[in-house]
């Protein structure tokens, strides 16, 4: 390389310079690619979710890092199959992550685990495959198959006269009504007899349909 004659200058110790930068600044531009491709145009065109777009980026990120200077330690790829279950585990206590969400979260971190770990046994042709295979199944699954994404709400329903079976239809044509939404299916939650009210969970194609943003708890896939 050009600054290998330099000399190596040290603190406590440790480098402040050495050719793994290089590898770093490559990778890590390859990672921020990738990723950007599937959460920025891929996820967030559908989602529109601002708070997992945060998520992540970051978590990929720090996914990445972490595996990059492990890496340096000789250790080897069962670290980061440990790192992918521990990642890959988390629960998210302040509000609950759905499996859609959950599934891009894994591919963040894979793909993050991927591109750090790639070494001379693993040539840069194998690591594009496995980039661009997986960008391309996500891609297909999002746009050509489940081209229609279905979306649900849930809502407070006062009339709960109608949450009989045998009423089921009309309860549907009331909340259509009010909503001004074409519902697929609804499901009955809790119901509070005292307050004379009722959970219901609304499903709808929110890709041709919006409900606007509201305040209440939304459940989106």
């Amino acid at each position: 390389m050009l600054l290998s004659h330099q000399p190596d200058y040290k603190l406590f110790g440790i480098s402040f310079f050495n050719e793994d930068l290089y590898a770093l600044l490559f990778r890590m531009t390859v990672n921020l690619v990738v990723l950007l491709i599937l959460i920025r145009f891929m996820y967030y065109t559908k989602a529109r979710r601002k708070d997992y777009l945060f998520t992540y980026f970051l978590i990929g990120m720090i996914t990445f890092f972490l595996c990059f200077g492990l890496k340096k330690l000789d250790i080897d790829t069962g670290m980061g199959l440990g790192l992918f279950a521990i990642f890959g585990i988390l629960r998210y206590r302040t509000e609950g992550i759905e499996i859609k969400e959950m599934t891009y979260l894994f591919l963040v971190i894979g793909l993050s685990v991927i591109n750090a770990l790639a070494s001379n046994k693993i040539s840069m042709s194998e690591m594009a495959l496995m980039n661009g295979c997986l960008i391309l199944l996500t891609a297909g699954l999002e746009y050509l198959w489940l081209l229609k994404h279905e979306t649900r709400k849930i809502i407070l329903y006062d009339r709960i006269d109608l949450i009989q079976p045998e009423k089921y239809h009309e309860m549907m044509a009331d909340v259509q009504q009010r909503t001004g939404l074409k519902i697929n299916r609804i499901e009955i939650g809790k119901i509070d007899f005292l307050r004379d009210v009722a959970q219901l969970m609304i499903f709808y194609d929110g890709d041709i349909q919006s409900f606007g943003t509201g305040s209440g708890p939304i459940d989106s896939e």
